[in-house]
C-alpha cells in the first residue's frame, strides 16, 4: 500500500472516499449508514435484497428507489415477503417505482422463506463471517471486490437455500453492514464506523 491517497474534499471542508461526493443523496449514504453495522434481520434483509437488485445497475439508481422498494416489499418483514404469491410478483412487475426483474423478485420471496427456514438468526449467521480488522485502505485500488470471507459466506447463505448472493454481492453486503469498514484512511466517515471485532462480541465467532 502506498501513501497516495484518493480523498475527495467536499464542500463542507470534510475528506471523504471519492464516490461518496457525486450526489447529496450518495453523501448521506456514504456518511450515515455504508459501513456501519446492521446487526438485525430486517435491516441485513433489505440490504441483501437491494444488493441483489443492484446487480447491472448503479447503486444510485436504487437509493432513489429505495422508499418504493421499502412500500412493495413490505419493510422488508420476511414473514410479510415469504408469503407473496404469484399474485404479488405481477403486481411488482407492474409497480414502476422499483426494479421491474422477475427474477430478482422471485429472489427475494425466495430469500425470505430461506430466511424464516434458519436455525439461527440471520445477523448471527451474517456476522460469523466477518473478518478480523485490516489496516484501513489508502487508495480505491486497496478496495477488494470479493475476499475469501464473502466466498465463504456467499456459499453458506447458498447452502441454506439463499439466491442471487455470489462471492461478489456478499462482500458489497459485508461492506455496506459494516461486517468490513473500506472507507478510505482519512476519511471523515471512517472512525463513525465501529470495528466489526467489537461488534461482534457475543455472537458467532468470525471464520477463519
Amino acid at each position: 500500500m502506498t501513501g497516495s491517497s484518493d480523498l475527495a474534499v467536499g464542500e463542507d471542508g470534510r475528506s471523504r472516499c471519492p464516490w461518496g461526493l457525486s450526489t447529496p443523496l450518495y453523501v448521506e449514504y456514504h456518511d450515515t449508514e455504508w459501513g456501519r453495522p446492521v446487526r438485525d434481520t430486517v435491516g441485513l434483509f433489505e440490504r441483501m435484497t437491494l444488493e441483489a437488485f443492484q446487480s447491472g445497475l448503479s447503486w444510485l439508481t436504487i437509493l432513489r428507489k429505495r422508499p418504493a422498494f421499502r412500500a412493495a416489499f413490505a419493510g422488508f418483514d420476511p414473514a410479510a415477503v415469504a408469503a407473496f404469491g404469484a399474485g404479488t410478483v405481477e403486481a411488482l412487475l407492474l409497480d414502476a417505482g422499483i426494479v421491474r426483474n422477475q427474477r430478482k423478485i422471485e429472489a427475494t420471496i425466495a430469500n425470505a422463506r430461506a430466511v424464516l427456514a434458519l436455525t439461527e438468526p440471520l445477523e448471527e449467521l451474517v456476522w460469523s463471517f466477518a473478518p478480523p480488522p485490516r489496516p484501513a485502505p489508502a487508495r480505491l485500488a486497496d478496495v477488494p471486490a470479493v475476499t475469501a470471507e464473502s466466498r465463504a459466506l456467499a456459499k453458506a447463505l447458498r447452502g441454506h437455500g439463499f439466491v442471487f448472493v455470489g462471492p461478489t454481492t456478499a462482500y458489497a453486503l459485508m461492506q455496506a453492514c459494516g461486517l468490513v469498514n473500506d472507507h478510505l484512511a482519512g476519511c471523515a466517515a471512517r472512525d463513525a464506523a465501529v470495528e466489526p471485532a467489537a461488534q461482534t462480541a457475543g455472537l458467532t465467532a468470525p471464520a477463519g
